[in-house]
């Protein structure tokens, strides 16, 4: 499966219409659309406050996250930028995942915390990004609620790598996510249990866990299927 822009923004609008993150498609920026969308929206997130999402085995509330998937026009179609975890991080160090963080109090919602976060990450600026929408949160055993927002990165932009976040910036061709045979499932025994993972291996990367489940619901989003994962055991 192959999708260009205009197709993509067509499957996204018909599949997220109900999402948070809307974006008319007369080519205005991301980061004042955004601050438009998530005004009015009761459902919206001013630092922080409105989650009340809790762990599925502990009274405890899950921290908020977004992440940032980034599409990219090429010449042999779009491919989806991804980053290599520095070693020295607390959390899921030398681990494949998308730019992005935790949502801090000053950030007006999701969105926009993922915009800062890519700045600070990779030195993508805001201007070089048009927001598509927001897939449903994401839960992991570490205690995030994920919230991916997927939009396009104009080319033109420049990487500004922050070593002390992320340790390397890769490809990978959607043409290889939307084919479905690339994608695997993996188990391991956690805490005496059998849990089960996705995993994408494409060239000598092993993208597993939250990232390879997020890039099977982006598959299945354009496919026009409905049965998204929503937690990973890892």
């Amino acid at each position: 499966m192959k999708l260009n822009r205009e197709q993509l923004i067509s499957r996204f609008s018909k599949a997220l219409k109900d999402s948070r993150v809307r974006r008319d498609l007369d080519g205005s920026r991301t980061q004042t659309h955004v601050e438009k969308t998530y005004e009015n929206d009761g459902d919206s997130i001013k630092g922080g406050n409105c989650f009340t999402y809790n762990r599925e085995s502990s009274s405890e509330p899950l921290i908020p996250a977004a992440v940032l998937v980034p599409l990219i026009e090429r010449e042999n179609g779009y491919s989806v930028l991804l980053t290599r975890r520095s070693m020295g991080l607390s959390k899921h160090a030398g681990q494949i995942s998308f730019p992005g963080g935790r949502i801090d109090s000053f950030d007006a919602n999701p969105a926009m915390a993922a915009l800062r976060e890519v700045e600070e990450e990779i030195g993508v600026k805001p201007d070089y990004i048009d927001i598509i929408g927001e897939m449903d949160p994401y839960q992991v055993r570490t205690g995030f609620i994920v919230f991916p927002i997927v939009g396009f990165i104009s080319n033109g932009f420049e990487l500004k790598i922050n070593p002390k976040e992320v340790e390397e910036v890769f490809e990978v061709p959607l043409s290889f996510i939307l084919d479905p045979k690339n994608h695997h499932r993996q188990g391991r025994v956690f805490n005496g249990a059998m849990s089960y993972f996705y995993v994408l291996p494409y060239q000598n990367k092993y993208i597993w866990g939250a990232t390879a489940a997020m890039l099977v619901n982006l598959y299945k989003i354009l496919a026009g299927q409905s049965n998204l994962e929503k937690i990973i055991k890892d």
